[in-house]
């Protein structure tokens, strides 16, 4: 997968990108994000990292993170009608928090369903199989902390 990505022959999904980041010991952010030494970081509107393309024109879209040890990421995710999006479980300690923004979800992780509508949130471990399921098309912002990067 690496030599078809550095050929220009493909592009790697998020679960690719996890695993990469995972196994150099880095945050996803600092794998999709030039480096920066400024004390704080400015994400415009439309300008946060495109890392997953649903089959029916969804998004999820890195918007901001932190630097390891300690990785927050902050995503705003469109689902469009009829999507799912399955996640491989990430490293021991993620937690995921989300609020739907509009439309309808169902999260499952770990067998179970959530169905969520505007306003709702859930918190949940992301270390484990989890997925995001929207049958009339949704939009939720998701915060995921991974503890321990790299160490």
């Amino acid at each position: 997968m690496i030599v078809n990505v550095e050929k220009g022959g493909t592009s790697p999904g998020v679960a690719i990108l996890l695993s990469l980041s995972d196994a150099l010991g880095i945050g996803l952010p600092a794998l999709v994000e030039p480096p920066q030494r400024a004390v704080a970081k400015v994400t415009r509107a439309g300008k946060g990292a495109v890392l997953s393309r649903g089959e029916n024109g969804g998004e999820g879209i890195l918007v901001a993170g932190t630097q390891p040890p300690d990785v927050l990421e902050l995503w705003d995710w469109t689902l469009a009608p009829g999507e799912r999006h399955d996640s491989e479980a990430h490293s021991a300690g993620t937690k995921e928090l989300l609020q739907v923004q509009s439309g309808a979800m169902t999260v499952e992780v770990a067998g179970e369903a959530y169905e969520l509508a505007v306003g709702d949130a859930l918190a949940f471990d992301g270390d484990i199989v989890h997925a995001y399921v929207s049958d009339d098309g949704a939009r939720f912002i998701l915060t995921v902390f991974e503890p321990g990067v790299g160490s």
